[in-house]
C-alpha cells in the first residue's frame, strides 16, 4: 500500500489498550476530563480540515488518528464513570447509520431525503443544532430543515429573486444614512447600525441559500473566494514590491491598476 510505512498494522484495539494505560499511568492522560479535552477536539478538526483542503494524505492520516484519539479518550473516561464504553458507542453509530437508511436495511421501498425523514421526529426547526455551530453553517442547516418540510423554492430562481430584494433595502438603509455610514461614524448599538445589521444579515442569509439551492455549502464556496484573493492580493504585494512601490501608502487607484493586471494575469 501506498501509505504503508515500517511500523507494523495495528488495531483499535491497539489504540484503546495505549489509552488506556496512559490513563493510568500518566499524569497528564489521567486528569483530563471530558470537559477539560473540549478545545482539543474542536482544535483537530480544523487540523483535519486543513490536511484535507491541502489534499495531503499522510497528514490526513496523522489528522484522523488524532480525531481517533479524542473520540477513544472520551470513550474511556465515560468507561471510567461506568456511563458507557467504545462497544456502545460502536452500537449508537451502527443503530443510527440503520435507521437513517430504511431503504436499505428496512422495509422502506425507496429512498426518503434525510431533512424529510428526520422532521418527522423532530420537535422544533433547531433542535439538536450545537449552540456553536459557525454561523454559515447553521443558517445552511437551518435551511436544509426548513427543506425538508417543504418550505423551499422550487428551483434557484427564487434565491436569486431574493438575494436581489435584500440587496435593495440594504441599498435604501445606505442611501438613508449613507453619509454616516460612509465615514464609519455609526457605533454599534446605534439604531441605524443595528437597522443596516439586520438588513445585511438578510442578505447574507439569502445568498447562503442561494448556495444551498445551487448545490454548493456556503462555506466552501466562501474558502474558495478567501483563497482567492489572498492569491491575488499578495500577487498586487509582490508586483508592487519589484516596481519599489509601497502598498502602505499606494492608495487605491495605484492598486486597483496591479489588481487588474493580476486578473487578466489569471485569466
Amino acid at each position: 500500500m501506498a501509505m504503508q510505512d515500517d511500523q507494523s498494522k495495528k488495531s483499535l484495539d491497539d489504540a484503546l489498550a495505549i489509552m488506556r494505560d496512559l490513563r493510568t499511568r500518566d499524569a497528564w492522560d489521567r486528569a483530563q476530563t471530558h470537559d477539560s479535552l473540549r478545545p482539543y477536539l474542536s482544535e483537530e478538526a480544523h487540523e483535519l480540515d486543513d490536511a484535507i483542503r491541502a489534499g495531503n494524505d499522510a497528514e490526513l492520516r496523522s489528522e484522523l488518528g488524532d480525531v481517533l484519539l479524542q473520540v477513544l479518550f472520551h470513550a474511556i473516561i465515560a468507561e471510567e464513570r461506568g456511563a458507557f464504553d467504545i462497544h456502545d458507542v460502536a452500537g449508537s453509530l451502527v443503530h443510527k447509520m440503520v435507521s437513517r437508511h430504511p431503504w436499505l436495511y428496512g422495509d422502506s421501498p425507496e429512498r426518503e431525503p434525510w431533512e424529510q425523514m428526520k422532521s418527522k421526529t423532530r420537535k422544533s426547526l433547531a433542535e439538536g443544532l450545537p449552540a456553536g455551530l459557525p454561523s454559515l453553517h447553521r443558517a445552511h442547516r437551518l435551511q436544509e430543515r426548513a427543506a425538508g418540510v417543504g418550505f423551499d423554492w422550487p428551483d434557484v430562481r427564487g434565491p436569486i429573486d431574493k438575494v436581489r430584494e435584500e440587496l435593495v433595502e440594504v441599498e435604501e438603509v445606505i442611501a438613508e444614512h449613507g453619509a454616516q455610514f460612509d465615514t464609519h461614524g455609526v457605533p454599534s448599538g446605534d439604531p441605524r447600525h443595528e437597522q443596516l445589521e439586520g438588513e445585511l444579515g438578510d442578505l447574507l442569509f439569502a445568498v447562503v441559500n442561494l448556495c444551498r439551492k445551487a448545490g454548493t455549502h456556503p462555506a466552501l464556496a466562501l474558502d474558495k473566494a478567501n483563497a482567492k484573493f489572498q492569491r491575488r492580493f499578495e500577487a498586487v504585494e509582490r508586483i508592487a514590491r519589484a516596481r519599489g512601490v509601497d502598498v502602505k501608502t499606494a492608495g487605491l487607484e495605484v492598486l486597483d491598476t496591479i489588481w487588474d493586471e493580476v486578473k487578466a494575469e489569471e485569466k
